[in-house]
């Protein structure tokens, strides 16, 4: 059985046994939007619960633009051309573009070329987020949970601020797209570190698909509500990141209609774990580094057995990468356990600490091997992982272990499609 994996941007192509089960999983196909230009147009004129766009963003207001960094496949060229058309009656001089980072690293001119294309990029004013310098933040206020909002100062000031990306399943914070333009993408990092520390990182709602009651979503739309003036411009992808849909307007309307419409497309029911879970990290940007595979990594833990394998395809043209604390959190951890026990301490505070949180606590219960081209076994070895030379050889490997009736399943698109068991209630989790 031949299945080609999502990875980098020409794939993998890999064969697996014919005499063993093996289940492939993807999401529903959905089609790409004949005009998906037009798509945009349609929901900016008619959006959900609030005013059109063009009504809503006066001739004098100072506009500021949110846009996805490297790490995301957002079309933007069917997106933006379209928005700043509807935004005309408006100067070039008065619309800022926003790089919502996070605590990511900043892009590079070539990548913003490439996100924004040439005409926005060196046509507009573009502010890259920097999580990590106080002086460009302001503080708007604290969550009911006690953490205080630093938001991106020019950002704030915006009159007017358009919220843009794409909604999938989220490993932690249930879904992407919709206030998480915001928090984690233009707050600083105090804030982020206090909504992704350890104790919410752990909550059981904390979760895919999981938005209600998820008290890291929850707190990162208080967060948001903040912020004055947003209007959300977000869309749905299949698994060739065409665009499927788009939902614009009010952030909490808009956002919940994406939700539920990624939830009936992108979460996939089985019946009983699998022995082994082979799995991608959908492909180029997403599988950039080490750290973005984690996500991978998560989607395929819901359905692996207590003692199974994950095997992970991931690019990682990024590395592991050299930026961040995620590499040395691990690193410098003995195991898994040591480095879960080190991060859930009273007073520990580290970026990128969910990532190996999240990596470690799914190793408890399931070996994990790495497949990557740009990662070497010394690399792999040193983030706790095991390193996978051949996913074929690999996966035989394990078949020897486990047996004859050692069952397989396949996630090609990566965290593009959530699996989960059905008699746990994965999928009916979800609560928007």
């Amino acid at each position: 059985m031949r299945v080609v994996l999502d990875y980098g941007k020409s794939g993998l192509s890999v064969e697996l046994p014919d005499d063993r089960e093996v289940r492939v999983i993807r999401p529903s196909y959905q089609e790409e939007k004949r005009d998906p230009g037009g798509e945009v147009r349609r929901a900016l004129e008619n959006p959900i619960g609030a005013p059109p766009l063009a009504g809503f963003v006066k001739p004098a207001d100072r506009v500021g633009i949110v846009v996805n960094d490297i790490t995301r496949a957002t079309p933007y060229r069917f997106i933006l051309p379209v928005l700043l058309e509807t935004l005309s009656h408006v100067k070039r001089s008065q619309i800022t573009f926003f790089v919502a980072l996070g605590t990511h690293r900043k892009n590079t001119d070539e990548e913003l070329r490439s996100i924004l294309g040439e005409d926005i990029a060196f046509g507009y004013e573009i502010v890259q987020n920097d999580a990590f310098d106080v002086s460009t933040q302001v503080s708007v206020g604290r969550t009911s949970r006690g953490t205080e909002v630093l938001i991106n100062k020019r950002f704030f000031e915006c009159d007017k601020k358009v919220l843009t990306g794409f909604i999938e399943p989220h490993f932690f914070a249930g879904f992407s797209g919709g206030p998480k333009a915001v928090v984690p993408g233009m707050a600083g990092l105090s804030t982020v570190m206090k909504n992704h520390c350890a104790k919410q990182i752990d909550h059981p709602d904390s979760t895919w698909g999981v938005t209600r009651g998820n008290p890291l979503w929850e707190e990162i739309r208080e967060a948001c509500a903040n912020v004055s003036g947003t209007f959300l411009l977000n869309v749905t992808l299949n698994g060739k990141k065409q665009i499927t849909a788009v939902f614009a307007g009010d952030i909490d309307g808009a956002h919940r209609s994406g939700c539920a419409f990624v939830k009936e497309t992108s979460m996939v029911g089985v019946d009983k774990p699998f022995d082994i879970v082979i799995i991608s990290n959908a492909g180029y940007p997403l599988d950039l580094n080490l750290y973005q595979a984690v996500k991978g990594m998560s989607a395929a833990s819901r359905i692996v057995r207590n003692g199974g394998a994950i095997v992970i395809a991931a690019d990682c043209w990024d590395g592991i990468p050299s930026h961040g604390e995620y590499g040395r959190l691990l690193s410098s951890s003995k195991d898994p356990a040591s480095l879960l026990e080190t991060v859930r301490s009273p007073g520990f505070s580290a970026q990128d600490a969910w990532q190996a949180q999240i990596q470690a606590r799914i190793q408890l219960f399931a070996d994990i091997f790495v497949y990557s081209k740009n990662l070497s076994r010394r690399q792999i070895e040193s983030m706790l992982l095991e390193k996978s030379d051949r996913i074929e050889d690999t996966v035989g490997a394990l078949l020897d272990r486990y047996g004859p009736d050692a069952r397989i399943c396949v996630v090609p698109e990566g965290p593009q499609t959530i699996p989960y068991l059905k008699q746990t209630g994965g999928g009916g989790g979800l609560r928007l």
